[in-house]
């Protein structure tokens, strides 16, 4: 631990362009899979707007409990099945998960296909969940 603080010091700028560099890459990762909403901005952008709610999580966990008229398609089934979503392409889509570990690179791969207005549900079910949103159960 001593000898990384000593490189820290003997090479500022390396290391500083180093942080940099990782950030940019975070933020660049970040914006890929677009813009994170809250529950509460999802559930205005679905009574205003008409966003589509995509879920992408396995059909079990769907089946749990899910978004209200949310549209499922798993995620490792998402780039097989874009065509099921054509006819949404120019609404608002927002990707949810289990916690948000898929729902960046679906978003990814929406804007890939044509997807302009793609959004993600910040801390995915979970986190909607938490809040006491209602969820539908198959």
């Amino acid at each position: 631990m001593d000898q990384l603080f000593i490189f820290i010091g003997n090479h500022p700028y390396l290391v500083g362009a180093f942080a940099v560099l990782l950030a940019l890459f975070i933020r660049n990762e970040m914006s890929r899979g677009g813009a994170t909403l809250s529950a509460q901005d999802v559930v205005n952008l679905v009574n205003k707007e008409g966003a589509i709610v995509l879920d992408v999580r396995d059909k079990a966990e769907f089946d749990q409990g899910h978004i209200v008229d949310a549209i499922h398609i798993p995620y490792s089934s998402l780039e097989s099945r874009l065509g099921d979503l054509k006819k949404y392409q120019d609404k608002h889509v927002i990707i949810t998960c289990k916690m948000g570990q898929h729902s960046g690179t679906a978003g990814t791969v929406l804007r890939k296909a044509g997807f302009e207005h793609v959004s993600r549900l910040r801390g995915g079910i979970t986190e909607w969940r938490g809040q006491s949103l209602p969820v539908v159960k198959k």
